[in-house]
């Protein structure tokens, strides 16, 4: 019999604390009712089915029946998954970091019975540790305080709160102009961060960060600008060999805790290694390293086996543990381990290339798979040649994965979330077209398929999580627009240009909230009356971003200015003030830079299935040309106009032709993959 009312929720992070003696509810309108009713502060916990502290907190705390006396007495207990609801999430961050200094999760945070933060912080030790007071006094504590000082505690979260709104406020829309001394500024603020040692951008922890990867990859193509190809290159290189990368399983922790990237914290979420898969295709299309295409097919493969829904679409999540108290045992090893089930030589080679020697890196002594040694320089230490350590690395690679998969592994959370699944399309459509390999496109249009079947309507747009009534955020119209963009550019399938069209509409009409996109449609409820802009990347690019960038494609496929106008007023309001910090928010720079550049218009005309059109398609999305928008053509169909520059070079069209223009002017047509692939990489419109 369940302890609580969070049996029946979606969320495997609610439904893991059902049988906790915490009489918790799930955020709803009838669990503020009860704190007005009995006049209680709300307990709010905010966390995620992969979070290791969250886990740590439910099991010294929640878990705890003496704590649950404390708080069932003292409080109304609220129980919120982030990411099944980023809104409330991110505006309860935002108060307790401005409470704290500090945000992160597990959150936890008091609130008065209208929903406004008095008190708050992250983790709680159950008792005094770590400088930290424990969690039994802290509830004490709190509850004396509000009981005996309510005005004073009312006064101090009504303060917050407009603190809170004024912070998050979008700023007025003025005439002002944004120009390409804002991009700058931007990149010289990432380039001044930029660790040319281990790669990266800061000190520890490090994460990823793949729009700003992506933001050098792409002013390297159009400027061949060395160095920003260079910064991207180390920090992909040296995530690669790191331990923040799975050596074993393929695919990516969320981040490294050193800034060498080797000991990571070991959850695995769908949005960085779709991110991170997007990358390293990129990256390989722009600098054909073999290692950008291994980690790349490694990243699809950790993606479609361990995250992937024979149905269709990507799961939520990879916890990083197995057990309270565990630490990433699953993912670490001891030397004795791995010497178990390799033969001696194999061994002797993965002792040196993953660094298996002397105290782990772990604080219980386990280590961290990373590549320390290549095999070139360990053939040279054991007088073996190249290609036989080569031969033996990979075996003792598949039988220490064989060996690691026998062990428990962490749960998965099988939320299908409609933001981030948009991001696994476009990923593996742009691997499929750099790897060449249309299995993966058949991942992506899969997964498009069934969120239009099961998670779309008309004028709704699409829903949040795939069976959850969690309400469908800006974030999920957006990213799926974008994919559907990829898909038509991909398939030259015009439905799904039609429903991108439809998505971004239905986008504007609910979301947009002058001068850009807010997170949400409806901020009713208490406690989220404050219109909040995503315009940082958090890790994933920001919705405004998102938006700018998906806005301004469909305006040059479809020459519809309106759009672009909209992405004008996104870019203009934030990019001014956010150029200092364009590490933060570099998504949003890689809109900019498209709005300051026309693009390389592609457009393919010729029937859609004929194999001279797919070699063309084929060709322009395989060439590294970033700043490239592809449009179909077939006899008769005027769905999609041709570029005004294409239309009296028709004539030329006798077979399958693409066209490539760049504002009012264009290349020669093209006819052959090899011949559109060249004008690709060499045409630039006049300066």
């Amino acid at each position: 019999m369940s302890a609580n009312a969070l049996a029946g929720a979606t969320s495997a992070y609610l439904r893991a604390a059902a049988n906790q003696p915490v009489a918790w509810l799930p955020w709803s309108e009838a669990a503020f009712a009860r704190a007005r009713a009995e006049d209680k502060p709300i307990l709010l916990d905010i966390g995620a089915a992969w979070c290791h502290w969250c886990h740590v907190l439910d099991h010294e705390s929640y878990d705890d029946p003496e704590i649950a006396a404390i708080i069932n007495r003292h409080f109304v207990a609220v129980k919120v998954d982030r990411d099944e609801r980023p809104d409330i999430d991110a505006r309860y961050q935002h108060a307790v970091s401005a409470l704290t200094g500090q945000g992160g999760w597990p959150l936890t945070a008091f609130l008065t019975p209208d929903g406004k933060v008095f008190f708050g912080g992250t983790y709680f030790p159950k008792d005094d540790a770590y400088g930290r007071p424990g969690f039994r006094r802290i509830l004490l504590s709190v509850a004396a305080y509000y009981r005996d000082n309510r005005a004073e505690a009312v006064e101090a979260a009504e303060q917050l709160h407009r603190q809170l709104a004024a912070a998050l406020a979008a700023p007025v829309a003025t005439a002002a102009t944004v120009g390409a001394a804002h991009l700058e500024t931007a990149l010289e603020a990432i380039r001044r961060v930029f660790d040319p040692v281990d790669g990266g951008f800061g000190g520890a922890p490090k994460f990823p960060h793949c729009a700003t990867i992506e933001l050098l990859l792409r002013r390297a193509a159009r400027t061949s600008d060395a160095a920003s190809l260079a910064m991207a290159v180390r920090t992909l290189e040296r995530i690669a060999r790191g331990g923040i990368c799975d050596q074993l399983g393929g695919g990516f922790h969320r981040y490294s805790t050193d800034g060498r990237w080797i000991v990571p914290h070991f959850e695995k979420m769908l949005y960085d290694n779709a991110g991170l898969l997007q990358i390293y295709a990129q990256a390989f299309l722009a600098t054909g390293e073999p290692l950008f295409a291994a980690t790349a097919r490694a990243t699809a493969g950790f993606l479609t086996t361990v995250l992937g829904d024979p149905r269709g679409g990507f799961f939520a999540s990879q916890d990083a543990d197995v057990a309270p108290g565990d630490d990433g045992s699953y993912f670490t090893w001891r030397p004795e381990e791995a010497a178990a089930v390799l033969e001696p030589d194999e061994a002797a080679a993965a002792v040196e290339h993953y660094h298996l020697r002397g105290p782990g890196e772990m604080h219980d002594g386990r280590h961290v798979l990373f590549v320390d040694r290549d095999a070139d320089v360990i053939a040279a230490a054991l007088a073996r040649p190249v290609e036989q350590v080569r031969s033996l690395l990979a075996a003792a690679r598949d039988k220490l994965a064989r060996a690691r998969a026998a062990r428990r592994a962490p749960a998965v959370d099988t939320a299908l979330y409609a933001n981030w699944n948009g991001m696994a399309i476009s990923a593996f459509l742009t691997a499929a077209a750099a790897l060449r390999d249309p299995t993966y496109a058949a991942t992506a249009l899969r997964t498009l398929d069934r969120f239009l079947a099961e998670g779309y309507a008309s004028g709704r747009g699409f829903v949040h999580a795939l069976g959850s009534p969690a309400p469908g955020f800006a974030d999920d119209q957006l990213q799926m627009a974008s994919a559907l963009l990829d898909a038509y550019e991909a398939t030259g399938a015009p439905r799904y240009l039609a429903i991108a069209r439809e998505v971004v509409d239905t986008a504007l009409r609910r979301f947009w909230d002058e001068p850009g996109f807010r997170d949400a449609a409806s901020a009713a409820g208490p406690g989220l009356d404050v219109p909040y802009h995503p315009v940082q990347d958090t890790p994933t690019p920001s919705v405004n971003a998102v938006g700018a960038r998906t806005l301004l494609r469909l305006s040059r496929l479809l020459d519809a200015p309106a759009y672009r106008a909209h992405a004008e007023r996104i870019l203009s309001a934030f990019a001014p003030a956010l150029a200092p910090h364009g590490l933060h928010a570099s998504a949003l720079f890689i809109a900019l830079d498209d709005l300051l550049h026309p693009p390389a218009h592609v457009a393919i005309v010729g029937p859609r299935d004929d194999p001279r059109t797919r070699a063309l398609r084929e060709a322009a999305l395989g060439t590294w040309r970033p700043d490239r928008v592809i449009s179909h053509h077939e006899d008769g169909d005027d769905a999609v106009p041709l570029p005004d520059a294409v239309r009296g070079m028709l004539a030329h069209a006798t077979e399958p032709t693409a066209f490539v223009c760049a504002g009012t002017v264009c290349a020669p047509p093209a006819r052959a993959p090899d011949e559109l692939a060249r004008t690709l990489l060499t045409f630039r419109p006049p300066a």
